[in-house]
């Protein structure tokens, strides 16, 4: 899903020839104020009415820089922290916080707006690190071609061994897709280290498909959206049935909530960046409720302040998981690889 806006996004930023954070359309750009590089993901999107508001009451322009996933964009961060590509970094998720913090990446700072919901999920006590947003990975269903078929709706994750189920799933590999890794973690925090590994043997045995990455998976493999294709359970995002809803305004999927996985994404100002009380104030901006409230719509992500009202759509088809898995950063860092070769030995070997 939030891959997918982001393709749309970047089509429309390369047909327009401009770039976010900028306001071709104002006589008080940066010449006049300050810059501010913010590097980010590929799936990053805001309303450049919000942006250009920003630059109007701070006199900061925001110039976003796109560096890939959330792996790449910590690969290049800590590549490059002798001499940082940007002032503030958006996207380090907690399947990767704690190489970056490891590595020194981020300076210390503690926005005023932290204690009003992004301290809910904070790393350590350092304060290098600030949630922005939540996106909870969890297996989708397309509950109109379940009926079809006669099947009850599977809830949990070991309800999807069960033989009627087989040749229905479809997942993204967790060496090349970030829904894929944070479903594999999420197997792994719900069932354990000796129960993980036999979890996807049964998986495998039941005619699961493999594909490389959500958008695949999503949007040509699942029964459930634009693609038609031929499977009805997927590995999603809780915020993805409210994109599949009906001429009635009800949704057409499902999200299950006991089968998800909570991944949180990261803002910080970068040592050694060129202006750090501007990337302060950006970041500030971030958690602000504005920003807060256009996350949703344009990431397909919850935001991690509280208090912020969800879209109308949202309420009924994509609740937030009251009681998704988590691991601790560190413990990802340490077992990340190690975790990824054996699924590859168990599933594709």
């Amino acid at each position: 899903m939030r891959r997918l806006s982001a393709v749309v996004v970047a089509t429309a930023l390369v047909l327009s020839g401009c770039t976010l954070g900028s306001d071709s359309g104002s006589d008080s750009g940066a010449e006049d104020g300050k810059r501010v590089v913010l590097v980010t993901h590929d799936s990053f999107a805001a309303p450049q009415e919000l942006l250009d508001e920003f630059r109007r009451d701070s006199g900061i322009t925001i110039d976003v820089r796109k560096l890939g996933d959330a792996g790449a964009l910590t690969n290049q961060l800590v590549l490059t922290k002798d001499s940082p590509v940007g002032d503030l970094a958006y996207g380090v998720d907690n399947t990767f916080a704690s190489r970056a913090l490891d590595e020194d990446v981020f300076a210390e700072y503690r926005s005023p707006e932290a204690d009003k919901g992004p301290q809910r999920y904070q790393v350590d006590d350092s304060g290098r690190l600030t949630a922005v947003d939540v996106g909870d990975v969890c297996v989708n269903i397309d509950t109109a071609a379940l009926a079809e078929k006669g099947l009850p709706e599977p809830k949990t994750l070991p309800d999807l061994t069960k033989a009627e189920y087989t040749d229905m799933l479809v997942v993204s590999d967790p060496a090349t897709s970030s829904p894929g890794l944070a479903f594999l973690l999420g197997t792994i925090a719900a069932l354990g280290e000796d129960g993980w590994r036999e979890y996807w043997v049964a998986l495998k045995g039941r005619g699961m498909q493999v594909v490389s990455g959500w958008e695949e998976a999503y949007t040509q493999e699942f029964s459930g959206s634009s693609g038609k294709g031929p499977r009805p359970i997927v590995v999603s995002y809780a915020s993805s049935p409210s994109a599949e809803l009906g001429e009635d305004g009800k949704p057409r999927t499902k999200a299950l909530l006991d089968t998800c996985f909570r991944q949180v994404e990261y803002a910080g100002v970068l040592n050694g960046a060129k202006d750090t009380d501007s990337a302060k104030k950006v970041l500030d901006f971030l958690l602000s409720e504005k920003f807060q409230a256009a996350v949703p719509e344009q990431m397909f992500v919850y935001p991690a302040r509280e208090g912020v009202a969800l879209p109308e759509a949202w309420e009924q088809a994509a609740p937030q998981p009251t009681a998704a898995e988590t691991l601790p950063p560190a413990d990802i860092q340490q077992n990340r690889e190690r975790w990824i070769d054996e699924w590859r030995t168990l599933v594709q070997g």
